[in-house]
């Protein structure tokens, strides 16, 4: 078995070897370029995930009480996944595969390490992302929101990594903060005017005591401004929006939103007025991007993804209980159970994705990578985990390619989805809980020991797919 720095170097060797699209330069895309018959036909790519936002918090997905009318419609026009997986069930590793298309046992970052005095453990310098490739691929790219793989100074920042653009949070402790003293602007702070910590931290973190600009609104500005600025050429938008995550530095007032909306009435708990106030700015702001594409003409050039990067949280007062955020799953973010890797995923792209499509696809985020290639038609590295979802996309049910199992792990807890079967647990010195989720999505009943087999097969695979990483032990 390889060791976790031979497969990087083996990944970088290969992906050069097999990409044809590494030999594009890295160059400024006019409109000229940018219209040329070879990029003319490539559609762009929006990414929107959700922080900590549960299985169950969309009306699409069952939710009752919360209101999201444009997701909901989103969902009307395209297709909506009923099994696709984050990740990881935290932030910063489900984000490292989003990007690499390797999955926990293979990629670098494996949980949310922090690096003082700013930041998480940064991407090494010659990771291959979506954005890099992408990027090669004739695409302008951008990030919008938060990062976590990468602090200031660092080989991980998203200007390294591909992304011609960003904006937003590098640090997760900062991005807590829906109030912060400042964003950056590629690897320039910009302070914002009128918000102030009382005890300013040197990671951006904490509780604002005065507030003047809500970082969240900055952001999903920012990313229809980049729209429009590259109405002319192809792009990559990566928006990752901190909300519904809660400001951990303010305990049970985290739910941080400058109006309460349709919820300020409610008999309910501040905290839960404020998550559903919260989802539903997010709501409102994916109805202005996708009213953005039609306003400029991008409607059936664009395909438009939305998602999150795990399951429901327990911070900030709020509680996941009170809505039903994970729905009829089991456990909530930091389980390796349904509730806290199983994610909402919609797609949407006129003309070519046929409207109100359900798909029980088992598939996760180390997918989207080679989705994204074949997309844009440049060949994905070879070793990586994913496998496109294109086909599904386009209802081409017969060239889709199938997973033979997924496999997450979060410190020592592994889990694997083999087919119906799930099994969670430490692979050595405990036994595997296992359920078998067509009839038991909740994952209620361990069956382990009435299924020996099945559960030696997946104890296989989980040792198979997990990497020694020098870094997470």
């Amino acid at each position: 078995m390889r060791s976790h720095v031979d497969r990087r170097e083996f990944l970088k060797v290969s992906t050069v070897a097999a990409g044809a699209a590494l030999a594009f330069p890295c160059v400024c895309r006019s409109a000229e370029k940018a219209t040329s018959a070879e990029a003319a036909d490539k559609p762009n790519v929006i990414y929107i995930m959700a922080d900590d936002l549960g299985y169950g918090d969309l009306g699409c997905y069952g939710q009752k009480r919360i209101k999201t009318p444009s997701i909901d419609k989103m969902a009307a026009e395209g297709i909506r996944f009923t099994e696709h997986y984050a990740g990881s069930t935290v932030c910063a590793p489900s984000r490292c595969v989003l990007m690499t298309g390797l999955h926990a046992g293979h990629c670098v970052v494996r949980n949310n390490k922090e690096v003082k005095p700013m930041g998480q453990m940064p991407l090494p310098a010659d990771t291959i992302t979506v954005a890099r490739l992408l990027k090669q691929a004739g695409y302008a790219t951008a990030l919008v929101g938060k990062w976590g793989l990468g602090g200031p100074g660092s080989t991980g920042v998203p200007n390294k990594q591909g992304f011609d653009y960003f904006y937003g949070y590098l640090c997760q402790r900062h991005a807590h903060n829906y109030y912060p003293e400042f964003l950056f602007r590629n690897d320039e702070r910009v302070p914002l005017a009128g918000n102030k910590i009382a005890n300013p931290r040197e990671d951006g973190a904490g509780m604002a005591v005065e507030r003047g600009q809500y970082a969240y609104d900055l952001c999903a500005n920012e990313a229809i401004a980049f729209v429009e600025r590259h109405r002319d050429c192809p792009f990559f938008l990566y928006f990752s929006p901190t909300i519904p995550h809660a400001n951990n530095e303010a305990g049970g007032k985290g739910m941080e939103v400058p109006s309460l909306g349709d919820y300020a009435d409610l008999d309910w708990p501040e905290p839960q007025k404020g998550h559903a106030a919260m989802i539903s700015r997010l709501d409102g702001d994916v109805g202005r991007l996708l009213a953005k594409l039609k306003e400029l003409g991008l409607d059936e050039k664009t395909v438009v993804f939305f998602t999150s990067d795990n399951g429901p949280h327990r911070e900030g007062g709020a509680n996941p209980e009170f809505n039903d955020s994970n729905g009829p799953l089991r456990g909530i973010k930091r389980d390796l159970y349904e509730g806290g890797i199983r994610v909402p995923l919609i797609a949407r792209w006129p003309g070519r994705i046929r409207p109100g499509t359900q798909t029980d696809l088992i598939s996760a985020f180390w997918d989207f990578l080679p989705t994204a290639c074949e997309l844009a038609r440049v060949q994905p590295p070879r070793g990586i985990d994913g496998i496109s979802y294109l086909p599904t996309l386009l209802s081409d049910d017969a060239r889709q390619k199938k997973h033979e199992y997924l496999y997450w792990e979060y410190g020592g807890p592994r889990a694997v989805r083999m087919g119906n079967w799930k099994a969670v647990g430490h692979p050595r010195g405990s036994r595997l809980e296992l359920y078998d989720l067509e009839t038991d999505s909740g994952e209620s009943t361990n069956v382990a020991t009435e299924n020996p087999d099945v559960v030696d097969r997946i104890r296989r695979n989980m040792e198979a797919a997990h990497v020694d990483s020098p870094d997470f032990r």
